[in-house]
């Protein structure tokens, strides 16, 4: 978790009633970017149900965003727009169209990510030459 997602949940609230944020779990993680988080789900979760801007945190267990809708039933889709204009980004819109759902962008945080983060941290382990 870093402030970039925290920016994203702030905009979300602003945006809505009841903010369900959810936590990508660490099997899910590993499948989509081929590892597993740092920080394993159940920590990621506690530290995402402590931010005021959260209503309600969802361990998002299934790779399918449209399974999740069914669970949750939800009508707003929030996500950085680093995936705004690519296919993963349009087949999301057109999948939640079908059932109502809007998909609303906000700004990705393009200095903080957790690659960066990631490989700031194993600069940090690399032994001094």
């Amino acid at each position: 978790f870093h402030v970039g997602h925290l920016n994203l949940l702030r905009h979300a609230k602003a945006r809505c009633d009841h903010l369900i944020a959810g936590v990508v779990a660490d099997e899910v993680l590993e499948i989509t970017k081929g590892r597993r988080p740092v920080v394993p789900l159940v920590e990621r979760a506690e530290i995402v149900s402590h931010i005021s801007y959260v209503d309600e945190v969802h361990h998002e267990v299934l790779l399918d965003k449209l399974e999740t809708w069914r669970e949750l039933r939800f009508d707003v889709f929030f996500k950085g727009d680093d995936w705004r204009g690519t296919p993963k980004g349009e087949e999301l819109e057109r999948r939640f169209a079908r059932v109502g759902v809007e998909v609303v962008y906000f700004p990705y945080t393009v200095h903080t990510s957790s690659t960066i983060l990631r490989a700031a941290l194993a600069e940090l382990e690399r032994p001094a030459v």
